[in-house]
């Protein structure tokens, strides 16, 4: 038979609160027990000793036993005395807990007590007058007397013990059983919210009413299946922006070469141009598709070492400065003379360039770039500054993403194939660095590379 969670609690919170209840209730009992024999010694001992003195008097006045012999009546007054005697008789234990008393002279003969033999053990007292033994007082063990007599006390503690027993477990089976499903009712939330993410559903939520361990796992599981939600619209996303890119340039192939099978069009060197400028827009795309999720997944290689980045950034401005001129833009720097960072040249060469073709893209002409730099304590700051058109505010958090570009059409001719920024955020998180975009003072976008200088970039990577 299998049993769930909450049997399997359940059991466990109720074996542990009925196994301490009944080791205290043993220990209870056998330190009642114990405390109870040594409560009728000393109150045995003070009610012999008390009879005792009391018999001495009582011989002195009669001058034999005669006042005594076959007279039980005269001791338990005697005894009775004691009880009702604040001074003395005070801490004597109930009536019922009584032991055998016996009285006999200096030769042993019985003189007051039960019938039967003499005992062997126990209390005894001697009577003394005039320095001669005229009696005894004797009474049974303590120790016999509650190991073998049936005693209605001792019976009666007993039965209220196993009774305090009994109710205290059924209030621990109540509380364990309270317990273990208001414990358990969270966890079962959250596997009946993991089993429909398994399955696929990716709105499943689950309440998160505590701030205890559960409660903060509960708002885990909600941010897991947010961000599981979101990648999985990304990736819907992803895969209908990838067929859009690839569906372009394909048709105009088909088409181009469905014009040239049917003789519509020549095989000149301007309808060859035209199919290899299709061709190179998807080798690019592919390319950049490869780039971007060789940088997700950590796989692409970084050649680190002690660069000039802004010696790298001349180089790559030097690069586009006759397209930008063609363009009718004008490109100005305002850098640093050096600025040493621990990086891959390549990759950071390959972030300018993708840069500087952002802003050749989407700067209109007659238009400006301007790339300028700041070092600040242990980081360097690079900002591309392009004039109009800008972008959205709203517009700001999305250029970073696959695919998005600003402008509306998703034109190829001036939007790209919208991985570029993507691309080079991978390449700036990858060294140690971060990307930002704001809006620019001359109108356009701003693109701020914070990269950490040498010193940092060693501690960090």
């Amino acid at each position: 038979m299998k049993f769930g969670v909450t049997a399997k609690l359940f059991l466990a919170i109720f074996a542990t609160c009925m196994l301490v209840v009944i080791t205290m209730h043993w220990g209870v009992r056998l330190s009642f027990e114990r405390g109870f024999i040594d409560y009728i010694k000393r109150t045995n001992s003070q009610r012999i000793a008390l009879l005792d003195n009391a018999l001495t008097e009582q011989y002195q006045l009669h001058g034999n036993w005669g006042f005594l012999r076959n007279n039980e009546r005269f001791v338990y007054q005697l005894l009775r005395s004691f009880e009702q005697n604040p001074d003395e008789g005070r801490n004597y234990p109930p009536h019922g807990l009584r032991t055998q008393i016996w009285v006999v002279d200096g030769e042993m003969h019985k003189l007051v007590g039960p019938d039967g033999p003499l005992p062997d053990e126990g209390p005894r007292l001697p009577i003394t007058v005039n320095d001669e033994v005229v009696g005894w007082v004797m009474s049974t063990p303590v120790e016999r007397l509650t190991r073998e007599a049936d005693i209605s006390f001792d019976q009666q503690q007993q039965r209220t013990s196993w009774l305090i027993v009994a109710l205290a477990g059924l209030l621990a089976a109540a509380v364990a059983w309270l317990t273990a499903r208001g414990l358990l009712a969270p966890v079962k939330r959250l596997v009946k919210g993991t089993h429909q993410l398994a399955a696929g559903n990716f709105s499943a939520r689950v309440m998160a009413d505590s701030q205890d361990e559960l409660g903060r796992l509960a708002s885990d599981f909600n941010q897991l299946a947010v961000s599981l939600e979101k990648n999985d619209a990304m990736r819907r996303e992803f895969m209908a922006d990838i067929s859009h890119e690839l569906r372009t340039p394909l048709a105009i192939l088909r088409g181009e070469l469905e014009a040239l099978q049917d003789g519509v069009r020549k095989p000149t060197a301007d309808s060859l141009s035209s199919l290899q400028g299709e061709v190179l827009i998807l080798t690019k795309l592919v390319d950049d598709l490869h780039q971007l999720s060789l940088s997700d997944s950590g796989a692409l290689a970084y050649r680190k070492s002690r660069v000039d980045v802004i010696h790298l950034l001349q180089i790559a401005v030097a690069a586009c400065r006759e397209r930008f001129s063609l363009k009718g833009l004008d490109i100005s720097l305002s850098l640093p003379e050096q600025a040493l960072i621990f990086g891959d040249p390549d990759r950071l060469t390959q972030l300018f360039h993708n840069l500087l073709e952002n802003s050749l893209r989407y700067t209109d002409p007659p238009g400006r770039l301007v790339v300028s730099g700041l070092i600040q304590g242990e980081s360097l700051t690079l900002r591309w500054q392009d004039s109009a058109p800008g972008v959205a505010e709203s517009q700001l958090s999305q250029i970073f993403e696959r695919f998005y570009r600003a402008e509306g059409s998703r034109n190829r001719s001036s939007g790209g194939s919208g991985l570029g920024l993507p691309i080079c955020q991978n390449i700036v998180e990858a060294h140690g660095g971060n990307l930002t975009a704001a809006h620019s003072t001359l109108g356009g976008l701003q693109i701020a590379v914070v990269l950490p200088l040498d010193s940092r970039a060693a501690r960090i990577l």
